[in-house]
């Protein structure tokens, strides 16, 4: 819980601030191909697979963090998600679960961050229009003109007019 909350966090105020249709497409995508890919390794509990691709996403998107293991390991973001499963690997449980959330989260960076940006590379993933007119709020429209009972005391205040004239 503490990995999903604040990698969850990061991303959000990092790289997808002003962009919470996006943020909220790449847990629909992910939570998609997870459960799909759980089906073939017959995997219900796909909630640690989760954290680990936000783990991946966060650790691809930020590669010169400087990360510490326990005290004792020194290593760059990108390889936070593959220590997390040796530690997984350490401790006796399977890394089926850490390898399905790194590959989702592989196919979403290459899908939206490598993908695009290569010769004759074009966007795959985008943001259907509706999560965005629920998530994203709206531009503000320079030439709107507020009710007078919007305005402070339904007065035109700061309008330029001199007083007593």
């Amino acid at each position: 819980m503490i990995f999903l909350y604040r990698y969850c966090r990061m991303l959000e105020e990092g790289s997808f601030r002003g962009r919470t249709a996006d943020f909220v497409f790449m847990f629909l995508f992910g939570g998609f191909l997870m459960t799909i890919f759980g089906l073939f390794v017959s995997l219900v509990f796909l909630g640690q697979a989760f954290t680990i691709m936000l783990v991946y996403v966060w650790s691809r998107r930020n590669p010169y963090v400087r990360m510490n293991f326990f005290g004792l390991l020194n290593f760059q973001a990108p390889f936070l998600p593959w220590v997390l499963m040796g530690f997984s690997l350490l401790l006796g449980n399977s890394i089926i679960v850490d390898l399905l959330g790194i590959a989702v989260g592989h196919i979403y960076f290459f899908l939206e961050d490598v993908f695009p940006n290569q010769p004759g590379g074009i966007r795959i993933l985008k943001t259907p229009s509706i999560l965005k007119a629920i998530f994203d709020t709206p531009d503000e429209d320079p030439n709107y003109n507020p009710l007078p009972e919007e305005r402070p005391g339904g007065f035109a205040w700061g309008e330029g007019q001199r007083l007593g004239g």
